[in-house]
């Protein structure tokens, strides 16, 4: 798994991948106890009453949601953890007097991220399936648009291990890290249409909704799973795309600075 970086970039890479992979349990345990118990109380006990959203079964119009808030809280976490904790204890000054770019640097912690953030949501698509076998759904989940659900799988997870690297930087002390993970990306989050579709919004409250980032990153992965989305995909997949690219540049160039890094 090289994923095209040179030998320095790689071995920072597998550091970082088998930091989380050694922990398992605390990697994979949370987000599998908490996407069971949304999918029983929204899916199942909820779901049950609520009649079929755009001629899907709540529970499955529910699952890309939850995959989204499962990738983007790991990825982020992952990566503004992995860089404040390397700047707390002081051993990130040892990935920085290498000779790797600041770019191999960034790119070792995004993909370590992003990867992490791409087998959270597929831990999560599988509960999901799941539950709507047991629970004998009318409708089930497919990948109607593998395409586009593999295009969107890669660029959320990425995107958020890019904010995540700047997250790190940012943070002064671990309150900070939790404050951006919890108080702030999960409401976009759960504001993103995770729980419900555009369609079911008044004018003013649709046209505000697509202020916010989430609903494109929702949006993109729902499609790609029902093959159906209330904004143009294509639409979606350009403006994360762009998005992922300004934020990747912004953390080289906070690299290059040493912000956060160097006293």
């Amino acid at each position: 798994m090289s994923f095209g970086l040179p030998v320095g970039a790689r071995a920072l890479l597998k550091r970082e991948i088998q930091r989380y992979l050694r922990r398992y349990t605390n990697t994979f345990a949370p987000p599998l106890i908490t996407n069971v118990l949304y999918f029983s109380v929204f899916g199942v006990i909820l779901g049950g009453r609520i009649d079929q959203i755009q001629g899907f079964d709540y529970i499955v119009f529910l699952l890309p949601g939850l995959v989204v808030l499962g990738m983007i809280s790991n990825a982020f976490e992952n990566a503004s953890f992995s860089i404040f904790h390397g700047r707390w204890n002081e051993y990130i000054h040892e990935t920085l007097t290498s000779p790797l770019s600041y770019s191999q640097m960034v790119a070792a912690y995004v993909v370590a991220s992003a990867l992490r953030g791409v087998l959270v949501g597929v831990l999560i698509a599988a509960i999901g399936v799941a539950f709507t076998v047991v629970n004998g759904q009318v409708s089930t989940v497919t990948i109607a648009q593998p395409l586009y659900l593999a295009a969107f799988g890669l660029i959320v997870p990425t995107l958020f291990s890019g904010f995540g690297v700047i997250g790190g930087l940012l943070a002064e002390d671990f309150d900070h890290l939790t404050v951006m993970n919890q108080f702030i990306l999960r409401p976009l989050v759960f504001f993103g249409a995770v729980f419900y579709s555009l369609e079911t919004l008044p004018g003013v409250w649709r046209d505000l909704s697509l202020l916010n980032p989430m609903v494109y990153m929702v949006d993109g992965v729902r499609y790609g799973f029902l093959g159906y989305s209330d904004v143009d995909p294509r639409v979606s997949l350009v403006v994360l795309s762009a998005l992922t690219v300004a934020v990747l540049f912004v953390d080289v160039q906070l690299f290059k600075r040493g912000y956060g890094l160097t006293d």
